[in-house]
């Protein structure tokens, strides 16, 4: 089996097993403080608003039907079935439209490039859940969608997250109720070198354009009762 089947079989169960309802996922914030805040990011260094967006990684496409009063046309992309079954069941109205696709596939990528055309691209916390192996891949499909006009933000746990995390996952009463599924399917959040963020987007072709950081808040609570924000780090990047 290879790594790619090993992550979409995860993914697959992690999904069948999710709730419905809006906030049950530990990443299934609330649009206004996740993707309303990266679109200031986005969008002042968009070269043509005017083309497609690809959520990549959308899950159950809260954030993808956020995007799609924003956008043209908005496309959500999982690697999950399952997630793609909750995406279409909360957007009756069909604001967007999905595709199952795995972008380190880098033939499936070229393929919707051949159907949409050059594209903008969402991305939000995906490489950290990756395996290793296909990092380099998915950054290569994600390039591929972007073609020569297109723009993509990347949104991405830091190394500084790792120690929340852990923390978290070894508490005395066992890891909070949102992190626990992620754990028991086999795709514990896994560490990206900050620095490698922009190596693999260089070795895609593609040119670092912007970058910060900023804290990636989740629907999980602390024992204080305080909302859990992981530290992350954006970039958005392009051809030139």
């Amino acid at each position: 089996m290879s790594v790619t089947s090993r992550y979409r079989q995860a993914w697959e169960g992690f999904w069948r097993e999710a709730p419905d309802e809006p906030g049950a996922v530990l990443w299934d914030a609330e649009p206004a403080l996740t993707a309303g805040i990266h679109l200031g990011l986005l969008e002042p260094r968009l070269a043509d608003p005017g083309l497609p967006l690809v959520d990549l990684g959308c899950g159950n496409g809260t954030q993808t039907r956020f995007l799609a009063g924003r956008f043209t046309r908005v496309l959500g992309a999982d690697i999950a079935e399952a997630a793609l079954d909750h995406a279409r069941h909360a957007d009756p109205a069909r604001l967007a439209t999905y595709r199952l696709l795995d972008a380190a596939e880098t033939s499936e990528a070229q393929l919707l490039h051949a159907e949409l055309g050059d594209a903008n691209v969402y991305m939000r916390g995906v490489l950290h859940q990756t395996e290793p192996d296909d990092r380099q891949s998915l950054v290569d499909g994600l390039a591929a969608l972007v073609g020569e006009r297109g723009r993509a933000l990347l949104v991405e746990l830091s190394e500084a997250a790792r120690p929340v995390l852990l923390g978290l996952a070894q508490s005395p009463a066992g890891p909070p109720p949102k992190l626990a599924p992620i754990f028991r399917h086999g795709i514990a959040p896994g560490e990206v070198a900050d620095a490698a963020v922009p190596k693999y987007l260089e070795a895609a072709g593609l040119t670092v354009l912007a970058s910060g950081e900023l804290p990636l808040v989740t629907t999980e609570f602390a024992p204080d009762g305080t909302l859990i924000e992981l530290p992350s780090k954006w970039l958005v990047a392009g051809v030139g």
